[in-house]
């Protein structure tokens, strides 16, 4: 396929800026996403020792019912949590409103009397979440998503643009990987192959982005021009009201194991995993009743609402395999986004699909570094200062926020009980860590920092097991271990990070060695001689002459 040299450059250019302005951001968001896979493990991994065990699931009903004599205020919603890992620290939690940070709970002691506790718990899983929404950009988390909203629009563009440039060799050097001292032959090759072979994942990851940060706007929008104001309304035409004759007048409820019944007579597969209760003990009460079946495209989570009162059925159109076709497209959008689907093959294979695309971000201005080097220094025989910006930016904010996220986890579990506001202080290591990284960069220089960036995410990552580790050694300090598979599990994968953290600073120092400026005017010049002394196809010769002088030429 030929692509005229004038549309081709017009395009190199869209891509390589697009990309530039975007890349950066993307690459945190990507590298936080792809953790997010694991949440749960995290937050297990993370969760202190109870310091109440739990109240058996067989109790639940005799739990509620002394909550509700001992704390009236609860009635308005509580949750009932069914699981029983280490992250549960409490049977039943209720907040005084919505943006409570430090919910109550009720437990059952060894004479069957409830204890009311105030919890603080460890959000360390959320605030990764933020860091994939936001990038961490600071400042309120609606200002981060909107942020994230337009870089995901030039990403969409990047990626469009990208597959033009790359369609005219594409049969050709698809999973070519040219390793050797051609430095800008190297990344461009590794930097296609992981945007054209995860091209579809990054079109859906892209556009769904852009739809979650700017939903109000675009359901505003719908409402105005499409529903005459109306949408409202029809979102809530499937939601029915009440039972007749619910008041706010006391009325007894159904045990929760009968109401559970219900959802699995619905469906065998069903996995709950909490019951959210509203206006308890009334006529009005309802249950929702959260919970899994990775069969179905579900918003990471389906619900089923049900009166506790009479056991009828209010709500199923966010039940797996009842959704409605309001519901459908919406929930399919998420569990896409989100990998909420599936089970675990789907859960590995984001989470490698996202560590794949942080690759190709770093991979894309890597390119753009080593092709604009070559060309000024053999130019102008001198690095501009926009190349040296750019080389400090990309190692800073990459590693950095490696190691930020790795000392994010390290100071939630150090440092509990410790401080009064955990969160502050890990959220806190995340920016010094970050801004450390960033101001070496820029002291020392991109590449001459970067070797030594790597081996302090490296070491930062290490971190995570050694924390684990002396919590079992030597219990008095105060850290712990959580024993479980899926808690373990985060020691070992961060054990396996930390080994290839500490490669690709080895390779980033030969690297630096083999693109530092007093060699690319002699790169450069052997480059031209290969290129010269090499003969061209006819049909292929428009495309490759522009592709020589590319800077950036594709995903």
């Amino acid at each position: 396929m030929r692509v005229p040299t004038d549309l081709y450059r017009r395009y190199r250019l869209v891509h390589t800026w697009t990309g530039i302005c975007a890349g950066l951001a993307l690459f945190i968001a990507f590298y936080a996403g792809a953790l997010t896979m694991f949440k749960e493990p995290l937050a297990r991994w993370a969760a202190p020792p109870r310091a109440v065990a739990l109240t058996d699931l067989r109790d639940s009903e005799a739990l509620i019912a002394q909550t509700l004599a001992a704390r009236p205020d609860a009635a308005r919603e509580f949750t009932l949590d069914l699981r029983e890992t280490e992250d549960v620290p409490a049977r039943l939690t209720w907040r005084k409103s919505r943006h409570d940070d430090a919910p109550w709970s009720a437990a059952l002691d060894a004479a069957g009397l409830v204890q009311i506790t105030q919890l603080h718990p460890v959000a360390l899983a959320q605030w990764i979440d933020v860091i994939h929404r936001t990038a961490a950009i600071p400042g309120t988390q609606e200002l981060g998503e909107y942020v994230m909203g337009g870089v995901s629009l030039m990403y969409i563009v990047a990626l469009v643009s990208g597959l033009v440039l790359v369609l005219p060799s594409l049969v050709r050097d698809l999973f070519a990987l040219r390793l050797g001292a051609n430095l800008k032959r190297m990344w461009m090759d590794a930097h296609n192959l992981m945007g054209i072979t995860s091209l579809p994942f990054h079109l859906l990851i892209g556009l769904s982005a852009v739809v979650f940060a700017f939903h109000d706007s675009i359901y505003e929008a719908q409402d105005a021009v499409v529903y005459d104001h109306q949408l409202k309304s029809l979102m809530q035409a499937g939601m029915p009201p009440p039972p007749r004759g619910a008041t706010a007048a006391a009325a007894p409820m159904f045990p929760p194991a009968a109401l559970l019944a219900r959802a699995q007579a619905l469906s065998p597969q069903f996995e709950p995993i909490s019951m959210t209760y509203r206006n308890a003990g009334t006529a009005a009460a309802s249950v929702r009743i959260i919970g899994r079946d990775s069969r179905y495209m579900l918003r990471q989570v389906g619900w089923l609402v049900v009166s506790p009162v009479s056991g009828e059925i209010l709500n199923s159109e966010a039940f797996p395999g009842r959704q409605s076709a309001w519901d459908a497209p919406v929930a399919a959008l998420f569990a896409l986004h989100f990998g909420s689907f599936g089970g675990e093959p789907v859960r590995w294979g984001y989470f490698l699909l996202g560590l794949a695309g942080a690759f190709m971000f770093y991979s894309g201005n890597r390119l753009w570094i080593v092709s604009r080097r070559r060309q000024a220094v053999s130019a102008q025989g001198r690095e501009p200062r926009s190349l040296r910006f750019m080389a400090a930016a990309t190692h800073g904010v990459c590693f950095g926020g490696i190691a930020g996220i790795s000392l994010s986890l390290v100071a939630a579990k150090c440092l509990h009980g410790q401080v009064d506001d955990l969160a502050a202080w890990y959220r806190g290591a995340y920016y010094v860590t970050f801004l450390a990284a960033l101001g070496w960069a820029f002291a020392r220089g991109g590449d001459q920092a970067a070797r030594g960036l790597a081996r302090a995410a490296a070491g930062a990552t290490l971190a995570i097991p050694l924390v684990s580790l002396t919590g079992y050694l030597w219990p008095a300090t105060g850290w712990w271990v959580n024993e479980s598979a899926a808690s373990l599990g985060v020691d070992v994968m961060a054990l396996l990070a930390a080994g290839a953290l500490w490669w690709i600073g080895q390779a980033l120092a030969v690297d630096g060695r083999h693109s530092s400026p007093a060699l690319a005017g002699e790169e450069a010049a052997q480059a031209d001689a290969q290129t010269t002394a090499r003969p061209l196809p006819r049909a292929s010769r428009c495309t490759t002459e522009a592709s020589t002088s590319t800077s950036a030429q594709v995903l």
